[in-house]
């Protein structure tokens, strides 16, 4: 990063004191966890009340900070509802932390216009939100954390929440609350937790009250203040799918079955392994190309960890995968697991990519494969804008992942449309090249220069090997050379690393 970039940065007001990117394990941590408000309820009284009422009661006004998370995904209805109800209150300038941002979002537009709300964090933003902040209308830059660097930014005290607003697909009125059972079972609560833990005040949003206590508890009722019963908390079928399948693709067939064998060569392909995959196409494609490996060498995985899916739960079913560690569930196969499976356990995000915690559990990876926007000939990785510097993405725990796991493998086709992929530089770094170790292409097989071990690995086998600079002048013959790309002057957004520095900024559009 640049010094006048550096100097831009630290004239806008809150980031005088932000430092900026050094290296992934750079910045030591000090001091202590965050604190929350002692609070007394005493036997007998109710935690049920209105939405409304339960506003009033928690004290909500001008610029306090409201949480929310994202496991109902893009079938989310409680953001628009609660903030509604504080727009009709009259409660303006609200910071917005979200653990991400859907296209479903797209209905709070008229409350940023209104300004309702005036400052965003969240991991991403797309569609009309996104739009939003590349028009440079926030009043602040709007801050883009990673999974484990939200939970860190909340126990350190960074992020300080007024009042979190809990989707809660099941609740009872003691106010215990869990993902997996009602009409909008989104299955894992893990990025609501740090909320729950660190809130100063906690509101259940529910579309499914229970009288009696419930018998899986994801959230306890020591957390949650109020209890607010409404009609749908969320929209099933945006909340999951039926279940997330192997790709049928030509292409992402050929990218799935490189990944496989490069984590058969890589010398991390053993028993009791432990991996992620992801729920894309070519992720769910390659674990299905490894599980035959695995069958065939009579190898089972210690664990696996991250967003489940329903292929990888029928692994956990079939004793390919020991137990899984799972923060948040894509389809109904996972949520069904999640509940009756003893072996599938409920993480928070904390636990699962904190930085600054004890062990987080991206750091027992013996492998992780990750998607990619573009990618860069320093093997930097884009999540978060697409080839035009648009806001699209998110970074998610694509950073967190690639720093924690010995082999990190990014898959991506090297050609979309007609657009390169790979670059000179990519529009916005959000995974840093030291944490990236292999990229996978239909076209061949690159290693990081710095993984001597892996390349003298996969040079072994008949894989398709080759460098990141063969790569980068067959993607530029096959599309040619991509332009470069006009934005604005003014930064419209911060893109904050695990660790809480500066790796990259959002200009406007």
């Amino acid at each position: 990063m640049n010094r006048n970039l550096i100097e831009k940065i630290r004239k806008i007001s809150g980031f005088e004191d932000k430092e900026m990117f050094r290296g992934a394990f750079e910045v030591v941590p000090v001091g202590k966890r965050a604190s929350r408000p002692l609070k007394q309820f005493k036997p007998k009284n109710n935690k049920v009340m209105p939405l409304e009422k339960a506003i009033d009661a928690v004290g909500l006004r001008d610029g306090m900070t409201i949480s929310f998370h994202h496991c109902l995904r893009n079938g989310d209805l409680v953001m628009q509802k609660v903030i509604k109800v504080i727009a009709d209150k009259g409660i303006k300038n609200l910071t917005l932390s979200a653990s991400s941002l859907s296209l479903v979002q797209d209905a709070l537009l008229p409350y940023l216009e209104n300004e309702t709300i005036t400052a965003i964090d969240t991991s991403g933003a797309r569609g009309k939100i996104g739009k939003f902040i590349q028009s440079n209308r926030l009043q602040k830059p709007a801050i883009f954390r990673t999974h484990g660097g939200r939970a860190r930014a909340i126990e350190t005290g960074e992020l300080h929440i007024d009042v979190a607003f809990i989707a809660a697909p099941a609740c009872d009125i003691y106010g215990n609350i869990n993902g997996v059972q009602g009409k909008s079972a989104c299955g894992s609560l893990g990025y609501a937790m740090p909320d729950s833990e660190y809130a100063d005040h906690v509101i259940a949003v529910t579309d499914g009250l229970s009288q009696i206590p419930l018998d899986y508890v994801s959230i306890s009722q020591t957390k949650v203040d109020y209890v607010s019963e409404i009609d749908d908390i969320g929209d099933p079928a945006g909340i999951s799918t039926g279940s997330i399948r192997i790709s049928k693709s030509p292409t992402e067939l050929v990218i799935a079955k490189y990944v496989a064998d490069v984590i058969k060569y890589s010398g991390v392909f053993k028993d009791n392994m432990i991996f992620q995959f992801g729920s894309g196409g070519i992720s769910i494609s390659a674990a299905d190309f490894l599980k035959k490996e695995m069958e065939k060498q009579n190898i089972r995985a210690a664990a696996g960890i991250g967003g489940a899916t329903g292929y990888l739960v029928d692994m956990l079913e079939h004793g390919y995968i020991k137990t899984f560690f799972d923060p948040q569930d894509f389809d109904q196969l996972a949520i069904r697991s999640l509940y009756n499976n003893r072996n599938h356990h409920e993480i928070s995000a904390s636990d699962y990519a904190n930085p600054f915690n004890g062990n987080p559990y991206v750091n027992l990876l013996d492998v992780a494969v990750l998607s990619a926007t573009e990618m860069d000939v320093n093997f930097n990785v884009n999540v978060l804008t697409d080839s035009y510097g648009r806001l699209m993405g998110a970074p998610g725990g694509h950073p967190d992942a690639a720093a924690g796991a010995d082999v990190t493998i990014v898959a991506m086709p090297l050609l979309r449309g007609r657009l390169p992929m790979i670059l000179d530089n990519v529009q916005t770094v959000v995974t840093p090249g030291e944490t990236v170790d292999v990229v996978v292409t239909e076209y061949g097989i690159a290693v990081n220069p710095k993984r001597d071990d892996l390349y003298n690995n996969l040079k072994k086998s008949n894989l398709p090997v080759v460098s990141i600079e063969e790569l980068y002048i067959k993607a530029q013959k096959l599309a040619g050379k991509a332009a470069p790309l006009e934005h604005g002057n003014n930064i419209c957004g911060i893109v904050e690393y695990r660790d809480g520095t500066i790796i990259d900024v959002i200009y406007d559009i």
